[in-house]
């Protein structure tokens, strides 16, 4: 399973099928672990100057999403920017893979009693509680992070949600997730890509809330 799709069973509120966070703070995130797979598939690396992600190897890629995503790297760009390109339909093409894969079903909902909406039901629990697990051992301080928890958790730290995916105190977990945000759990060059990524996830939402807003 991809970063994407372990991210999106963490943000899937068991209770009520809903997210644990909103729209545009989950397909950002969702966005960001794309730009990480593509970076740790080789295909995409920062250029000589640290600036900007470029696309460093074309070879098509065999999953869809991925190559798809790939595809909307057409430029160098910055982390920020590449966030906000790859986030259009991010969260339906991450939940479609979910559900081929048979690890969640999606059910019509009414929002509000009116408006129609999603909701989204778990259907591989074992896969999802050992995510859940994973991420939920480092945040509380049982063990160090890898690169896939990492990852994971940096994400969820940049939409303010480690505490609404693991239980526990929440200023505890904040500082916990800020540490390993910060921590030196990969190589160099995915460790520079990870902090770029998760910056541009929190521009991302920054923008987009204040666009929203105005």
């Amino acid at each position: 399973m991809m970063l994407p799709e372990e991210l999106m069973l963490l943000f899937i509120n068991r209770q009520n099928g809903k997210l644990h966070v909103d729209s545009t703070s989950a397909e950002n995130a969702l966005a960001g672990a794309v730009l990480i797979e593509l970076v740790n598939s080789g295909r995409v690396a920062f250029e000589p100057n640290g600036k900007k992600l470029q696309v460093v190897d074309p070879t098509p890629l065999r999953d869809p999403l991925l190559q798809q995503s790939l595809a909307r790297i057409d430029k160098p760009m910055k982390p920020q920017k590449a966030v906000e390109r790859l986030r259009k339909k991010v969260r339906d093409n991450v939940i479609a893979q979910l559900e081929s894969r048979g690890a969640v079903r999606v059910e019509p909902r009414k929002v509000l009693g009116i408006f129609p909406g999603k909701s989204y039901v778990i259907t591989d629990e074992p896969g999802a509680d050992a995510v859940r697990e994973a991420v939920g051992e480092v945040a509380l301080g049982y063990r160090g992070a890898d690169a896939r928890t990492g990852s994971l958790i940096t994400l969820l730290y940049a939409v303010k949600a480690v505490h609404k995916v693991v239980r526990g105190e929440k200023r505890d977990l904040t500082r916990r997730a800020k540490e390993i945000a910060a921590g030196h759990w990969a190589g160099d060059a995915v460790r520079r890509a990870v902090e770029a990524i998760q910056a541009g996830v929190v521009a991302a939402t920054a923008a987009a809330a204040a666009a929203s807003s105005g």
